[in-house]
């Protein structure tokens, strides 16, 4: 036989019959939380405003963020105790009952409680598919399937909020939630035969009473930093007259100590001194949210107040952000990007994208840029995070061990979460007791850009060659 008749086999692809069924049922549940996601933020006030609950606006709004924390941490132990799909089917299963009780909801209460079990849905799905990728896909694919993950955000970010608007005008807002519930049968067909090809547990049976311990150990420090978020959602509104300062202070205080007790349990050990590795992949995950998040959090306000423009027009950012966090996302996807460069290459790009885009939403704050320029350059950023944060859930997998994947994973989400948390919590402090709008914004706008830009220095550490072995959790 000559070397003309051999035939290199063909690279595999996320369309391959093999893979074509857990690509779409992942992309249509993906979808299925976006929706769920952009549609519930456009109907809030309406449903606070019928069920008389205007006074716990707040409450739901922040609801799925409190409940999600400890779900993080027990789905992502679970799934590397059992394995993704009883984390997946009972993911379903609460977002199903979610859905079901605020259509239903006959008080405010009930629907906070919705909203409640919404968050622990959306924490179980995400860490068990982020699994399910890690054990269905090969590692060449991973980069690919993130990439599509992120563009199942597009549609729902950019029709969500009209259609859902559109529905509860004519048939009413229940009935946004009810249809949420559509996408979950073709999801739920299409993921059957995945779970099949899971096969066993990858853990190790030997020492299950000590995870028994350390898991009861990590929920009660998520407790505890669930509490610090609250402290600190509740201390930094406080802070507005003279007489509230100090009770206001004392809160932020009191929150971000106890988030920094809880967070010593749950993230890996050496994860608060970017030891090089996976600790450090956890610790700038969060700074990568921090960046981006923190910013974006404050640009609809800064244009509004600033600017005087109306909603459908300052919530151009958000837009903006889907479709480029979608973009950069295909980009990292790939072969070309990630055959020829690197993972600490991509994301000193990533952060430098981060940081320079936040810089024309700064000059917008200052009136230096006109709106549409300013928002352009924000782009850059959805382009950086879009580029940033797969590659950082995939080098999560490729470092993790096969049964600490789930806690890992579970653990970088939550450094995600609580950094953002973080930002905006102290950032709206300083925003109460702010004098100068435009100064006090532009400031808010700008640290995020110094985060990210200490990110872009700092991932060198992402290269574990120097790291010794990292326990999954630890102080």
């Amino acid at each position: 036989m000559t070397s003309s008749t051999l035939r290199t086999p063909a690279p595999e692809r996320l369309r391959d019959a093999r893979h074509l069924p857990f690509v779409v049922g992942a992309l249509a549940l993906v979808t299925l939380g976006a929706f769920e996601n952009r549609a519930t933020t456009a109907v809030l006030p309406t449903v606070a405003e019928r069920l008389d609950g205007l006074d716990l606006f707040g409450a739901a709004a922040a609801a799925p963020l409190v409940s999600s924390v400890i779900a993080m941490v027990v789905a992502g132990r679970w799934c590397d105790r059992r394995g993704p799909a009883p984390a997946l089917l009972t993911g379903m299963g609460v977002f199903a009952a979610a859905q079901l009780a605020m259509a239903a909801a006959p008080s405010i209460g009930v629907f906070v409680a919705g909203r409640v079990a919404a968050g622990v849905a959306e924490a179980l799905l995400d860490i068990a598919l982020t699994v399910m990728v890690a054990r269905l896909l090969p590692a060449a694919l991973r980069p690919a399937m993130f990439g599509a993950l992120a563009t199942a955000w597009v549609l729902p970010s950019l029709l969500g909020p009209p259609v859902a608007g559109l529905i509860a005008e004519h048939l009413g807002w229940r009935t946004v939630f009810a249809a949420a519930l559509v996408l979950m049968v073709p999801a739920i067909a299409c993921l059957v035969p995945s779970l099949r090809r899971l096969g066993p547990p990858v853990h190790d049976s030997a020492g299950e009473g000590d995870d028994a311990t350390g898991g009861r150990a990590a929920v009660a420090s998520a407790v505890l930093v669930t509490v610090g978020l609250a402290a600190l959602a509740l201390g930094g509104p406080a802070a507005t007259g003279t007489t509230a300062r100090s009770a206001g202070a004392l809160a932020v205080v009191a929150g971000v100590a106890l988030i920094a007790l809880g967070a010593r349990r749950v993230l890996p050990r050496g994860t608060l001194r970017l030891q090089a590795g996976l600790p450090a992949t956890v610790a700038l995950r969060g700074a990568q949210a921090a960046a981006f998040a923190g910013a974006g959090a404050f640009i609809p306000l800064m244009l509004t107040q600033i600017h005087g423009l109306g909603p459908s027009v300052a919530g151009a950012s958000l837009t903006i952000t889907g479709v480029f966090w979608a973009a950069g996302s295909q980009l990292n996807g790939t072969r070309l990007v990630q055959e020829r460069t690197t993972t600490v290459g991509r994301m000193r790009v990533s952060f430098a994208l981060i940081a320079a885009g936040i810089v024309g939403p700064v000059l917008v704050a200052l009136d230096v840029l006109p709106v549409w320029l300013g928002l352009t350059v924000w782009a850059l950023a959805g382009t950086g995070m879009g580029i940033g944060s797969p590659t950082l859930a995939n080098h999560v997998l490729t470092l993790a061990p096969p049964d600490a994947q789930g806690r890992l994973s579970g653990a970088a989400m939550l450094s995600a979460t609580v950094a953002q948390a973080v930002y905006v919590a102290l950032a709206g402090a300083a925003l109460a007791v702010g004098t100068a709008a435009s100064l006090t914004l532009a400031a808010i706008l700008a640290v995020p850009a110094g985060i990210a830009m200490g990110g872009a220095a700092l991932v060198g550490r992402l290269d574990p060659a120097v790291s010794p072995a990292v326990s999954p959790a630890g102080r």
